[in-house]
């Protein structure tokens, strides 16, 4: 598999992981709390629109994610190579700040659904970040 394939194959499965955590946090209320902002409970369907979940970017990024990820798709394409990683490293830094993730990610913040979801998609990001900030995206 060619590094560029890689690379729209692990954005691919982030933005599954994201559109997986929006529809979570939609249904269980988890709003974005990175300390010096803070959704709510009562706003979270237009808090995932302008501002994001706990578990995703906002609907803004997820389309950029998306545009990119069908572009590098169907050819090399360094503007949505560079985008992928830019959103990945974005992405990592935003879990990590998130709260509600750093809580699931510690010793008994166990959850069945969302601690799996975000570690998955922290290493998602994560990879994407590295991988979009290879020298080219040619096959």
């Amino acid at each position: 598999m060619t590094p560029r394939r890689v690379l729209v194959s692990v954005a691919s499965a982030q933005l599954a992981a994201q559109l997986t955590g929006l529809a979570v946090a939609v249904r269980r209320r988890r709003f974005y709390d990175v300390g010096f902002m803070r959704g709510s409970a009562e706003t979270i369907a237009k808090d995932a629109v302008f501002s994001g979940t706990a578990y995703s970017a906002p609907v803004s990024m997820l389309a950029t994610e998306l545009w990119a990820v069908r572009r590098l798709a169907r050819r090399p394409d360094d503007l949505a190579r560079r985008t992928l990683g830019l959103l990945g490293v974005l992405n990592v830094a935003g879990y990590l700040s998130e709260r509600s993730g750093r809580a699931h990610l510690r010793p008994g913040g166990w959850d069945a659904v969302e601690t799996p979801l975000v570690a998955v998609s922290v290493c998602l990001a994560a990879a994407m970040g590295v991988l979009g900030h290879r020298a080219r995206s040619g096959d």
